[in-house]
């Protein structure tokens, strides 16, 4: 029997993944191809919802989290592949230099990060993200120029992005995350993650909501015809 590919969804996200990581800087340097980085992931509201570094490349990290090479934040319920709608990325090249000790690598990789985590909460309308480890705290740093993209191609965009299947979506994910609190002694940023994942849904949920009191009632149209 011949292998099934996947789903033609799955393989156009996939491809927007691929686009976003061969993305090229002014210089021509493929900006996923930074052995140190930091990352920022937003969902279909521009709300940012998860930011991280690596040491590993920025490519692989990213596609760990967005494919099916798992990372902690997927397998804890805190990140849901799904809500991604956009990546950023700053690549810190000048961090690849020999020279640098890995403790000088790690202290400014550290700064990033932090700088990057305040700037994003700055656009948060929750002031928060999902993180469920404290960022190290460290000085504001100047950052190299980032690069942002959509990753979910124009055919799907609107499908994924409508609020009913969000909502059932991340009421889902709510529900196993509270399951792995409630199984495991975890942390206190993983039941603070917990509580910001349902904001997240209280706010989606209520806009809906909002958008009905817009229409009229079918039992209004009723009474308009009679």
């Amino acid at each position: 029997m011949a292998r099934r590919e996947v789903p033609d969804e799955v393989e156009a996200i996939r491809r927007g993944i691929e686009q976003c990581l061969s993305a090229t800087d002014q210089d021509g340097k493929v900006i996923s191809n930074a052995k140190y980085g930091v990352y920022a992931f937003y969902d279909y509201d521009g709300e940012p919802i998860y930011v991280g570094q690596t040491m590993e490349r920025l490519r692989v990290r990213i596609r760990r989290h967005l494919t099916n090479q798992r990372t902690d934040a997927v397998a804890m319920n805190v990140l849901d592949p799904f809500e991604v709608a956009e990546i950023e990325m700053w690549p810190f090249f000048e961090l690849e230099d020999r020279q640098r000790t890995t403790e000088e690598v790690k202290n400014t990789l550290n700064a990033a990060e932090y700088t990057v985590f305040n700037e994003v909460l700055g656009k948060s309308s929750f002031s928060a993200v999902l993180n469920e480890k404290p960022i190290t705290s460290s000085n504001m740093i100047g950052l190299p120029q980032s690069f942002r993209k959509r990753i979910i191609p124009d055919e799907l965009y609107e499908l994924r992005k409508h609020p009913d299947i969000r909502i059932a979506r991340r009421a889902n994910t709510i529900a196993r995350l509270a399951q792995v609190i409630s199984e495991r002694s975890v942390s206190k940023g993983l039941r603070h993650t917990l509580v910001v994942q349902a904001q997240r849904l209280e706010r989606l949920a209520a806009n809906r909501l909002a958008e009905f009191f817009d229409e009229p009632d079918d039992s209004d149209l009723d009474e308009s015809n009679d």
